[in-house]
């Protein structure tokens, strides 16, 4: 039961963090991908968040004519369309990110340091867990 109350409320500070965004959530999720993996082809993208191309192919149109990403082609296939942040979509990311570290530092550093630190230690051991049993495979790490 404590570990769905602390995913809920996790999601909950995930969610948060997005709201007020020049981007909506699925926009964001491809930004986040982009982000972490750098230019990636919309095929690849599409796969990684579980969408079909069509979906991909959208959501880069408006990120694209908004300036948060390039399209580009694979020197090594030019019928393969690539993918990549701009400074704006770069932004973004960061924007998000500093938002989620601010409201976790502020309920975390309420906490006694050993106790934060065991808390740490048990999320990297859950976290390594459930990569070992595959749960963590690539279409399951969807980015929030």
């Amino acid at each position: 039961m404590a570990f769905e109350v602390a995913t809920r409320d996790l999601v909950g500070v995930a969610l948060s963090s997005v709201e007020h965004l020049e981007v909506s959530l699925p926009q964001y999720r491809l930004l986040l991908l982009l982000h972490t993996v750098g230019r990636a082809s919309s095929t690849q993208c599409a796969e990684a968040l579980g969408v079909v191309g069509s979906s991909v192919t959208r959501l880069a149109d408006r990120l694209h004519a908004t300036g948060h990403l390039v399209r580009g082609v694979d020197p090594d296939n030019r019928s393969v369309v690539t993918l990549e942040l701009t400074d704006a979509g770069r932004r973004v990311v960061r924007q998000v990110t500093t938002r989620r570290r601010r409201q976790l530092s502020r309920v975390l550093d309420r906490l006694d340091p050993a106790r934060r630190a065991a808390c740490a230690r048990v999320l990297d051991e859950l976290h390594r867990m459930l990569a070992e049993t595959g749960t963590d495979a690539p279409r399951d790490r969807l980015p929030l």
